[in-house]
Order: C-alpha cells, then structure tokens, then sequence
C-alpha cells in the first residue's frame, strides 16, 4: 500500500459531464491505499481461504427483478464482447461467467494471475476488503488519490492526454468499438504496465473501473460558502436516493464508480479521469469493473 497524505482539493469538475459538478473543495484525511487494483492471484488467495462464492456464482433472487425473464434468473454476469468475436458485439449476459471465468468459459490462466479481478460485485469487493482488514475508499478519498498531487489537472498525470505520444493508462486504442491495434489492445491488462501517478499508484486510469463505498448521487453538493466550512470526510451518502428513477420496480441500490477502464475511447467514453465517475448497481458484475483498498490509520513508520 502506498501512504496517501490527505489534504484539501477541489473534488470534481464543471467542464465533462454534468454528473461531475459542481466542482467544490473537500478536505480528506491521510489513509493507506492499494497500489494496484486487487489482482485475480489475490481475490484467489481470499477465496481458497474463505471459500467465498460471489454475487455472480450464486442465483439471483426473483423477487428483486420483478417481470425478469426467467432464463436470466441464473448464475452468470454481463461480458463485454468486441466486433468480430462470438455473438457480435456489445454486453451479454453470459451464464457461468464469474471472476475465475470471466468470460463465462474457461478458467484463468497463469497469464491473468496479475490482472486487475474483475466480475465482482461490490458485496464481493467489500467481503474481499473485510477479510484484508481494509475498507473500499470513498468517492473523494479515490479521487483525491487519483490526482497524484495534482491540482486543477484534467488526467492522473497532467493536462494532456497522450504527453509525447506516450500511452499512460489502459484505455480504448482507436474508435470503439472498433479494435485498432490488434488483440492485445483489448481486455484488461497486468496491473503496472503504465507510469505511477504521484502518490506511486498504478492504474488509477484505465484498465478497470474501481468501486467506492458511496452511494450514487446525480450531483455533487454546491461548494461551501466558507473556507472556515470545507467538508472533511464525506461519506456514503443516501441509499435511497441512489435508486434508478428509471426503473422504478427494481428497488437496487448503486454505488459509484472510479476511473474509467479497458473500453473507455475519445468517441465513446471520456471516464478516463481523476473527476470522472458513473452509477452501478449494487448486483451488478462485469468484465470492466474491479477495486482497490484503503486502510484509515496512520503510518507508524513502516511501508505499505
């Protein structure tokens, strides 16, 4: 884990998406933080350990779906499939798929071990963190992290996207979802392939979206009119207004999500930023969202 100071920044910004604003400033708390997304090789380790089964092995509840079709009443999660591959592109529900089967047939491989997890529910997120003796972040304590030290910037590592023509986060190459650049420019990638932002963390950007234990909110609140009245430490938020209006008959909370991932493209998904975030539903597993940890304690001298 890497020691993040904590401090005061201005959470979000008012010139992407309207979810993000109004831009305001936050005061956090120094915490611990994972220096990577938690691998497969590690939620394997807790599952050998514990023997947990996560959301996606397990069979829904009916009655948490009201009028769902019965055949997807069953074990299994969405998988993200590109032009080309099996079943034409775009998300389908896949039964069987799970963590060690992300994409619903075969089990991981050696080559996945250092891959960010993904097809993990944020109970398995949490149930992961709890059994680490850690916690998910918060909203502001992931995009506080995330910033690196920076203040005011647009990316994880500066204001331009590409410095140099350099890559610097596991997104999208070309138009999506047209894969440009052969097969390995799809899916996620081993965790540190790309340069460390400033606090020494890795894929803050890209390769998978992160989960946070915030409730979805459609705005951020309104800067405080003070700076003696700069919230420190906010947290959780409302369940109940983290519902989707939309669907009124499905009563599942959503929780907010980090960083953008593996799909995010200039014509398609401009997520790949520190201010960025996007609603999930609580059940929800799939092959573009993984998390990280946090531990809220002071550094005793000691390295992460």
């Amino acid at each position: 884990m890497a020691w993040i100071p904590g401090g005061v920044f201005r959470m979000g910004s008012d010139r992407h998406y309207p979810e993000e604003g109004p831009a305001h400033r936050l005061r956090v708390s120094g915490f611990w933080m994972d220096r990577t997304p938690v691998t497969n090789r590690r939620f394997a380790a807790f599952v050998r350990a514990t023997g947990y089964r996560t959301v996606a092995e397990q069979v829904p509840d009916p009655a948490l779906y009201p009028g769902a079709d019965p055949g997807m009443l069953q074990p299994g999660s969405l998988v993200f499939r590109a032009p080309g591959r099996t079943g034409g592109h775009g998300w389908h529900f896949v039964p069987g798929a799970s963590w060690h089967r992300p994409q619903g047939e075969g089990e991981i491989g050696d080559d996945l071990l250092d891959h960010p997890v993904v097809q993990v529910a944020h109970a398995d997120a949490a149930a992961y963190a709890a059994w680490a003796g850690k916690s998910l972040p918060t909203e502001a304590e992931w995009e506080f992290a995330a910033r690196g030290g920076l203040e005011g910037q647009e990316y994880a590592w500066g204001d331009e996207f590409a410095p140099g023509g350099r890559r610097m986060a596991r997104t999208w190459m070309g138009n999506f979802p047209v894969i440009s650049a052969g097969p390995d420019a799809y899916g996620t990638a081993a965790v540190g392939g790309y340069p460390a932002n400033g606090y020494g963390l890795v894929d803050m950007i890209g390769n998978v979206w992160e989960w946070t234990e915030d409730f979805w909110t459609a705005r951020h609140p309104a800067e405080a009119a003070k700076p003696c009245c700069i919230p420190a430490d906010p947290r959780a938020g409302d369940e109940e207004a983290s519902l989707d209006g939309h669907q009124p008959g499905i009563r599942i909370p959503r929780r907010v999500l980090k960083g953008g991932s593996h799909l995010c493209a200039p014509n398609h998904c401009r997520r790949y930023r520190p201010a960025a975030r996007h609603p999930q539903m609580v059940d929800s597993a799939t092959t573009h969202v993984g998390f990280r940890c946090v531990r809220r304690e002071a550094p005793a001298g000691g390295r992460g």
